[in-house]
């Protein structure tokens, strides 16, 4: 299957692809430099240039392709075009420059996703798109039959799950993955690095109240396995958790940075966390049980605590 990947020099996009070519997919990957182009021909596929900005070039790789798996968004300013940065900090005060690039990078990825889905209309080819835990109802164990909640600390994204799964009502098998708010190995463990680097710099492991809250995760090469297996056999409309574990206490979290780290573990507010403020005292558990049954997917790779401590006790982390 020829399989275009968006986000594939990215973190989970380059497992992704490294996960398809394994399986003896041909892959073209979506790159907005020529350093990623590189990097995507040393993996085994092929590039294709452009960004989630310039849907000619997606519906380009997408209607060329026998699928599609859709890992990118666009998570930093520097991202954007430089008339989209200007917009960001020139549309209004001050204040509200934060909820303006999320505006933006949430239409974008909505945009980006529609035209995608439109290139793959008609012949039943399968669109997997990633999407948050962060975006679910919190404080309850979360399962592939919940929908989103748009007042969740990740809500905002509602609009690309609810895009994705529309088109399978046009002949697209479209599916979603839900990826945790950590998708890691021993180098990055999703927004617990920023935690790892905000310990660093202030010297202390902070923690928002008792720290009992939970947040899910899955080790990177898992979660690669599981958008190939979307892929293949993935039945359009459905939901897929990309789950290793369900809800490790950030009160664990914490106390693994401070002791690597040598640092104590101080309550602190949200704010000391910089742009995870809105998401580290989230309760944010989610189950894969029936992402398990229904792909056959098993994650068996270390768990997110296992590549924390891995990970501080390397050189170039003490």
């Amino acid at each position: 299957m020829r399989v275009f990947v968006t986000g594939a020099t990215g973190f989970i996009g380059s497992a992704v692809v490294a996960a398809l070519i394994e399986a003896g997919h041909e892959v073209v990957g979506l790159t907005r430099s020529a350093n990623g182009a590189k990097s995507l021909l040393a993996a085994g596929a092929k590039a294709h240039r452009g960004d989630l900005a310039d849907l000619k070039s997606l519906h380009r790789g997408a209607a060329a392709s026998d699928g599609v798996i859709h890992t990118a968004f666009i998570h930093g300013v520097q991202q954007t075009s430089l008339s989209a940065r200007l917009g960001v900090i020139l549309g209004g005060s001050p204040a509200g420059i934060v909820a303006r690039f999320v505006r933006l990078a949430v239409q974008t990825d909505r945009r980006a996703v529609e035209t995608l889905g439109a290139a793959l209309v008609g012949g039943n080819r399968p669109l997997v798109n990633a999407f948050p835990t962060m975006a679910m109802m919190s404080g309850r164990l979360a399962t592939e039959d919940d929908s989103p909640d748009p007042n969740a600390p990740g809500g905002a994204r509602t609009p690309s799950e609810t895009v994705t799964l529309a088109l399978a009502s046009r002949g697209v098998r479209a599916s979603v993955v839900r990826l945790p708010p950590s998708v890691h190995n021993e180098v990055r463990q999703g927004l617990v690095r920023h935690m790892i680097e905000t310990a660093r710099a202030s010297h202390v492991s902070g923690l928002v109240g008792d720290g009992l809250n939970r947040w899910p995760a899955v080790h990177v090469l898992d979660a690669a396995l599981l958008f190939r297996l979307a892929l293949e056999k993935g039945v359009a409309g459905a939901r897929y958790h990309a789950i290793g574990e369900e809800g490790v206490p950030l009160k664990t979290i914490a106390e693994t940075i401070g002791r690597r780290l040598n640092v104590p573990v101080v309550q602190k507010p949200a704010s000391h966390f910089g742009f995870i403020a809105p998401f580290v005292a989230v309760d944010n558990p989610a189950s894969s049980a029936l992402t398990q049954e229904r792909l056959g997917w098993r994650p068996t790779h270390p768990g997110l605590i296992a590549d924390i401590e891995a990970g501080l006790s390397t050189k170039a982390d003490k």
